[in-house]
């Protein structure tokens, strides 16, 4: 058993060594679509950065994009775009146009903006989306979907596994939302690699009691489970706080100064580790940080822009999934921890080696986020 143990923290400790070029926000691509009888009217904002991957927009190789270079690239980046999305209705085609180019900001960076028209043979009571983006070279992109109609306006989420969705123009299912950001919200705290090694920093040491600058095992698992329960709950009191008020727009930071802060906290986590720095205030430190790792669950959907009505169901929606995730990343890591605490492997190896990596790919993050490269004019 002892020996299982130690090979499945080895495995845990070697996934993370494949982790620092996973420094950025998962790739999202927000698609809002507008039916008016027989009409959809739509608009796609995709990121530059996933454009210039699938198709090279930086004709000199420079590591700028400029607006002349995104420019000369529009009908590459129509007919790339249009050959990976079609909606149809009652079974007939209806075909989409990109009817004008823009470029807008979003939390994570520059965005291609597409103006789509589609007209159908008839009213539309049910679309048909098929939704194809980048799925051949990322297939952890999503994309985001507003779908607007009349008053009432919902959302979905394209993945891989759900690329095509019937969307019901008369009858939106609000509990379909609800489930559908359940899901965005386990992934994305799956995916999100900067908050899953920043609690896994802080919930290293809690199988353990600190004695000079030395560990030993803690005697019992429910001190351990005692201090993984306040430290995942001061994380996720403070993250819900300021994903909910970020989400509704009563505050804003800008993304860099929110990511590159999140990559300091995941260094200072780290570092805690090596050289005592919180001195036993580890759920302190995780509700101060939690604060700033908030308003980067909220990017996603401050993004989408949701009205009220459906912001507030996405919100909990993906709340209740990120705290499901965060579940079972704890389910799977305490009791491997605990059995493995008097183990020199888990001191040394997993603590000591584990916290050094944890603490270079937080400054490799750092680096890439307050130097990261902008588009210029």
């Amino acid at each position: 058993m002892m020996r299982r143990t130690l090979a499945a923290l080895l495995a845990l400790a070697m996934a993370l060594c494949a982790l620092p070029a996973l420094a950025h926000k998962p790739s999202d691509s927000y698609l809002a679509l507008k039916v008016t009888g027989k009409q959809v009217d739509g608009q796609w904002d995709i990121a530059l950065r996933d454009l210039d991957m699938a198709i090279g927009l930086d004709a000199d190789g420079n590591g700028e994009l400029t607006w002349d270079e995104v420019r000369a690239r529009h009908p590459d980046i129509a007919a790339y775009a249009m050959s990976r999305l079609a909606v149809a209705s009652a079974g007939s085609a209806c075909p989409m146009t990109v009817t004008a180019h823009l470029l807008d900001d979003h939390s994570d960076g520059a965005y291609a903006v597409l103006r789509l028209q589609a007209v159908c043979t008839a009213d539309v009571t049910t679309l048909d989306v098929d939704y194809k983006l980048l799925f051949d070279i990322d297939p952890q992109h999503k994309g985001l979907l507003r779908f607007e109609r009349g008053a009432v306006t919902s959302t979905a989420i394209f993945t891989p596994a759900s690329a095509r969705q019937s969307l019901q123009v008369t009858d939106p299912s609000r509990w379909r939302q609800f489930a559908d950001y359940v899901k965005h919200g386990v992934w994305h705290i799956w995916i999100g690699f900067d908050h899953i090694l920043f609690l896994l920093a802080l919930l290293l040491p809690a199988v353990l009691v600190r004695k000079g600058v030395t560990w030993d095992g803690g005697a019992a698992l429910r001190p351990a489970a005692i201090d993984v329960l306040k430290i995942v709950t001061a994380f996720t009191l403070a993250h819900s706080i300021t994903l909910t008020l970020a989400a509704l727009g009563v505050l804003a930071i800008p993304s860099r100064v929110v990511e590159s802060v999140i990559a300091a906290s995941v260094a200072l986590a780290a570092a805690n580790n090596i050289w005592p720095l919180f001195r036993g205030q580890r759920a302190g430190a995780a509700f101060a940080f939690g604060l700033l790792h908030g308003f980067g669950f909220a990017s996603v959907l401050l993004d989408l822009g949701l009205p009220p009505s459906s912001l507030l169901l996405s919100l909990v929606g993906f709340n209740v999934g990120v705290e499901l995730g965060q579940i079972a990343i704890v389910a799977v890591f305490l009791p491997l921890a605990y059995l493995a605490r008097n183990t020199a492997f888990y001191r040394k190896a997993v603590l000591v080696g584990g916290s050094v990596l944890i603490l270079a790919i937080a400054l490799v993050w750092l680096a890439e986020r307050v130097l990261d490269l902008e588009i210029v004019s």
